[in-house]
């Protein structure tokens, strides 16, 4: 592909993922009227990495956001104001807990939690993901009503009060376009952040090779595509492996687990090739799709990453 617009990189198909199905979780003894309860069945504990078993003990946050209930700054939060029981006693400040303790969540908190929106935006070249910087304007700076998709299907209305708290859930650097996340959401920023998170990130792009900027595919080395599959390190430390193929003789398609800083540019880098183009275009199971540069839409209710 011989264009310069980063926005002409051809889709990728559609990637299927296989999702292991979820065992029943037993019953549970009932909760607080108001509250919202969270706890693990006992054949889950082992799967889920730093999860309590019944006699180690987590600080009540770090449980908390273990369980999908909320971010550990959230439960901080709720925690001091008294909205968090613990096996039905309104837990103090730095209580530590076990796998079996039962941790409910008062109605109000709640209700306040699913207020909170996620923005998916379709990032134009020569904006940061996040604070302003060197005279770049952030990202958030383009969510208003007048860049919201038209064709978005959310039920959701934009309001001022939706920037508040609003923040990138990972970053694509000022020279890169496509999808990015922005959340008040504390909970879809561990998904996607976090350290245990294991959601791919698909990205295509356009790259030459030395002088050559057609059919870059045609003189690139099979062996240095086995290295950005698997083999390269950055600063020190290896990369998780990779999906790295050919989509058009000068495009590549990336699927990484990770992101590293400028990582997809210093991995090709590595192997003698040059970023000419970058653009995300899905988190998980979520595709930039139809979304046009420089406008957003909300993820939908039955959306998941």
């Amino acid at each position: 592909m011989s264009s310069s617009n980063p926005s002409a990189l051809t889709p990728a198909p559609r990637a299927v993922l296989c999702r292991p199905t979820a065992a029943a979780k037993p019953a549970t003894p009932a909760c607080p009227a108001g509250m919202a309860a969270g706890v693990v069945p006992d054949a889950a504990r082992d799967a889920v990495p730093g999860t309590a078993n019944g006699t180690d003990r987590l600080r009540l946050n770090k449980r908390m956001a273990e369980l999908g209930l909320c971010s550990r700054r959230e439960a901080d939060d709720w925690i001091a104001q008294g909205r968090v029981r613990v096996n039905g006693q309104v837990a103090p400040i730095g209580l530590r807990v076990t796998a079996s303790d039962r941790i409910a969540v008062d109605k109000q908190a709640r209700g306040a939690q699913r207020q909170r929106v996620t923005i998916l935006l379709h990032k134009p070249m020569g904006y940061v993901s996040g604070q302003a910087e060197d005279g770049h304007r952030p990202a958030v700076a383009l969510i208003d009503q007048r860049t919201h998709w038209r064709d978005d299907t959310s039920r959701n209305r934009f309001a001022p009060a939706q920037l508040r708290g609003l923040a990138p859930a990972g970053r694509l650097d000022i020279d890169s376009v496509g999808l990015l996340v922005l959340t008040q959401d504390g909970r879809v920023a561990r998904q996607l952040i976090g350290a245990d998170s294991t959601v791919d990130k698909e990205y295509l792009v356009r790259v030459q090779y030395g002088a050559v900027a057609l059919d870059v595919r045609s003189v690139f080395p099979a062996g240095q595509l086995a290295s950005l599959c698997h083999g390269l390190s950055l600063d020190g430390q290896p990369l998780k492996p990779a999906v790295v193929d050919w989509q058009n003789p000068e495009q590549l398609r990336f699927v990484l687990t990770e992101g590293r800083k400028r990582q997809i540019r210093r991995m090709c880098a590595l192997v003698g090739l040059t970023v000419v183009g970058l653009k995300r275009v899905r988190i998980g199971r979520v595709r930039l799709g139809l979304l046009p540069a420089g406008q957003w839409r909300y993820l939908a209710a039955d959306e998941q990453f």
